[in-house]
């Protein structure tokens, strides 16, 4: 079968390889629709905790159950699912373990044309997608999920700014909090993607790189509720000043790194929380896809490639015109 392999550090190549033999309780997965994720750029490139070379790469996929091992699990032969690439997340439901993982390194991932996972990864396909539409939920819809719901608490009527527009998550987290009928602002660096937002429903956008601060905040009633980030750095306080009192801040990522100071004042006098978070857990993920399916929601997809187009994509996933999922036809 065809697979994306990391080669060796740096280096990725689409290669020959074998198709997985099944181990008690899993399932091989004919992979249909695969997404790209800012997580295998950064595996990629050397980036990523516990990498191994000669590993398939990949976290997001749908497909169809070809076979099982074991004739307890054959109700899944021939289900349309989407994998949920949690491994070993562990028993706490607020953190994971230290034996947690990600389907895709070290852990042979969906950039193949066949995947072995243990059963219980499977979920069935929300109904109203596509497999190419489902293969896009996993990693993206998981962490905006848990982002919005469970540590930022998100709840109808509220303010919400989603900064980063276009990205994987915060496209998510865009869908999700107006379907939870919150008022939805975005920041992009692109006044195109913000024009996009405000077709899809944004209430207001802000450009980052034209403003360094967010103006008529009396628009939005006093400000935000929330704030949902990736970018971290020094915007941060731009985030903290533009809280409503006991708001809070749910940040996934950092790559503008760390801020060189923060508003520790305004934070204590104002009641504000500054929050991390990853992925989440299994339970999350479930209801993530009940959620996806009571909405009737459709993730933004920036492009549907072949499979063969693959390595050559990689650079697409940080361009600053792209919206929504790179997904690939298996």
């Amino acid at each position: 079968m065809k697979a994306l392999v990391l080669t060796s550090p740096g280096y990725i190549e689409l290669k020959d390889v074998p198709v997985p033999v099944l181990s008690q309780g899993n399932a091989l997965v004919k992979i249909k629709g695969a997404a790209l994720n800012r997580r295998d750029d950064w595996i990629r490139e050397g980036k990523y905790p516990n990498i191994k070379t000669g590993m398939v790469m990949g976290s997001d996929g749908a497909g169809v159950v070809e076979s099982v091992h074991g004739a307890e699990h054959k109700e899944w032969i021939g289900k349309e699912v989407v994998i949920n690439p949690n491994i070993n997340w562990g028993s706490n439901p607020d953190v994971q373990s230290t034996k947690y993982t990600v389907l895709g390194m070290p852990t042979d991932g969906t950039f193949a044309e066949y995947v072995s996972v243990s059963v219980d990864r499977l979920h069935n396909k929300p109904f109203h997608l596509d497999l190419l539409q489902a293969s896009a939920l996993p990693l993206g819809g998981l962490t905006a999920f848990r982002a919005l719901f469970k540590k930022g608490e998100l709840r109808e009527g509220q303010n919400v700014l989603i900064s980063g527009f276009g990205g994987g998550v915060a496209q998510f987290a865009f869908l999700f909090a107006k379907a939870a009928n919150a008022n939805v602002y975005v920041t992009s660096g692109s006044d195109d993607k913000l024009e996009k937002a405000m077709r899809m429903g944004a209430k207001g956008g802000y450009n980052y790189k034209k403003q360094t601060s967010y103006e008529e905040l009396w628009k939005t009633k006093g400000g935000f509720d929330l704030v949902i980030d990736s970018a971290g750095g020094d915007q941060i306080n731009n985030f903290i000043k533009a809280l409503k009192p006991s708001g809070k801040i749910v940040f996934y990522g950092a790559t503008n790194g760390k801020p060189s100071n923060v508003d520790f004042y305004k934070m204590f006098w104002h009641q504000l929380s500054l929050i991390g978070t990853t992925m989440g857990n299994d339970q999350e993920f479930a209801e993530m896809l009940e959620f996806v399916s009571k909405h009737q929601i459709r993730p933004v997809v920036d492009s549907i490639r072949p499979f063969s187009k693959i390595v050559e994509s990689f650079p697409d996933i940080s361009k600053p015109n792209k919206v929504g999922k790179i997904v690939f036809q298996v």
